[in-house]
């Protein structure tokens, strides 16, 4: 893992890892959980986090624009998860009641090969890894 993306899960962590004041967004509480979880599983740990609309997305690289070959999870006003993707035209795959549910969903849809994340933009990765598999 690189000191980039452990500063990525440090940020998403610091912001959304703990829960904190009654009167923030109800689904704050599952969100938190959501990303401690996620951050736990060592496979997803090496990818890039970045969050929006209360989903959890994570990249094979570490900046903008990232990938989006990975499903994501969000969370649900009653407090349950869904997951997508990996792109936003992508069908829903489930919705759960359980955070490590959906962090299992997303670990047994992993491309192969996946991680550790590539420190770039998707266009320089996928520019790697073309020219790594013309080799």
């Amino acid at each position: 893992m690189t000191n980039i993306v452990d500063a990525a899960w440090r940020k998403v962590l610091t912001t959304y890892g703990e829960p904190s004041r009654p009167e923030e967004s109800p689904l704050l509480k599952p969100f938190a959980k959501l990303v401690r979880v996620a951050h736990a599983e060592p496979l997803l740990r090496q990818l890039s986090p970045w969050t929006g609309m209360w989903e959890l997305h994570l990249s094979r690289c570490t900046e903008m624009d990232y990938t989006w070959d990975i499903p994501y999870i969000g969370t649900l006003r009653d407090g349950r998860y869904y997951v997508e993707g990996p792109s936003r035209s992508s069908p829903r795959i489930a919705e759960t009641d359980s955070a490590q549910d959906a962090v299992a969903m997303v670990i047994d849809r992993l491309p192969p090969g996946c991680g550790p994340a590539f420190i770039g933009n998707a266009g320089e990765l996928a520019a790697y890894e073309k020219a790594r598999d013309s080799r």
